[in-house]
Formats: C-alpha cells, structure tokens, sequence
C-alpha cells in the first residue's frame, strides 16, 4: 500500500488537489473531515473540548459553533496547542480507521488529506508528500477574498500554521498553485501519474493483497512441510 501524504496551507488550493485525486478514482482520507466527526455532539471529543473552552462555544443546539471556536483559537497559540492537544488522539484514531477501511477493501494507494501532517509528525508514515504552495501575499489575498475576512483575521490565520516555505522544503513533490487553474491541472495529472506508479515490493508487501499472498505462501509452505514429515 502507498499513502500519500498531501499538504498545504490554508487558501493554498490543497482541497482543490484533493477534489481531483477523488474525481480520478484515488480514494481520500480527508483530516478534517475527521476532526468535524471526533467533535460532534456527544462524543468523546466534544466532552474534552466543552470541558476546557466552557458552553460559550456551543451553538443553541449543543453542537460546537466551530467559526466561534476558530476564532478563539487562532488569535491565542496557546489554545491553539490546547485544542490539538485534545483532539489528537481522537483524530489520529479516525484517520487509522479510515485508512484500514480502505486497506481491507484492497486499494493500493491512498492520498492523506491533512494540515497538520508534519506538526502531527504523520509525514513518516507518507511516501511520497505532495505539498501545494502559493507565495504569501497570494495566500493572504485568496484567504481574504475566500472568507470575506479583514486582514489582520486573514494574516492571524496564516500565521498559526507552519509556513508554507518550510513545508516546501520537506516535500518530495511540490504543486505550485500560484497560478490558473489550467496551471494547476496540468501539474496535477504530472503528479497523478507520479504517486498511481506501480508499488514498489515493500509497498506491495504492505498492500491487502501481497497480505493475502504471503499468507497463502505461508498456507503451501505448512502443507508441504506436513506432507514431506509424514
């Protein structure tokens, strides 16, 4: 099996990314899609986040009002860390789950979807890592423009995440995206082409099926040391 680490920033183009690997028949594992699940009403998520940040940030509902929580957040780093600290485990969990999922029903590469990948030290377990970058004032316009947020919101928002220059550097393949979209697809079929390559035997190894094929070896092997004992 390959899993494919993806990251970006925020307003970075890296959901655009992902939508296409989903549109190309490569299955997805999205983080965030994880992290709304793990904080929904009632769960083990929800209690630890309620129990730290107060009722105040519940909706009339009883469900998390998320913007509010955001903005909280993203103006202290020190809840910031507080927030990640307690949705970690649940997160990671979501993510293993949804990976195993997808192993049982035999895919051979996987795209990771994730923001934090290297703050959550979960780039080791990516080969390769595709990061989709924009030079910073592109970023901050499109945030802007995309939330329809001032500035200082936009750049608070920016600067909570590990910028963008440092995830380049850590990327075996990077997706330029400060250009059109007509730019952007035509990298991105470069990269399809790259992370849907044939496995590599370790990858393979690794794989549902090299699973069942090691096993079965396994099965022949025990048979026909019992029959060459008899």
């Amino acid at each position: 099996m390959r899993i494919v680490g993806l990251t970006g920033g925020i307003a970075s183009g890296k959901s655009t990314v992902s939508n296409h690997f989903k549109a190309h028949g490569v299955p997805v594992v999205d983080a965030d899609i994880v992290a709304r699940d793990v904080l929904k009403k009632g769960t083990g998520g929800w209690k630890k986040v309620v129990a730290a940040f107060g009722e105040e940030i519940l909706q009339g509902d009883g469900e998390v009002d998320r913007p509010k929580l955001g903005r909280i957040v993203f103006s202290d780093p020190a809840k910031r860390q507080l927030l990640n600290r307690l949705l970690a485990p649940y997160i990671s969990s979501g993510i293993f789950q949804e990976i195993l999922k997808l192993w049982l029903k035999g895919h051979k590469v996987i795209v990771l979807d994730i923001p934090l990948l290297f703050e959550a030290k979960m780039d080791k377990w990516t080969k390769p890592i595709v990061v989709v970058w924009v030079d910073p004032e592109t970023q901050l316009q499109r945030l802007m423009a995309r939330d329809r947020t001032n500035e200082e919101d936009a750049r608070n928002r920016i600067n909570a995440q590990m910028p963008l220059d440092l995830k380049r550097s850590k990327a075996d393949i990077v997706i330029d995206n400060t250009g059109s979209l007509e730019d952007l697809n035509e990298q991105f079929q470069k990269v399809l082409f790259q992370v849907t390559r044939p496995l590599t035997w370790t990858e393979f190894a690794l794989s549902r099926q090299g699973a069942l094929l090691a096993l079965f070896s396994i099965t022949i092997g025990v048979l026909a040391f019992r029959k060459a004992s008899l």
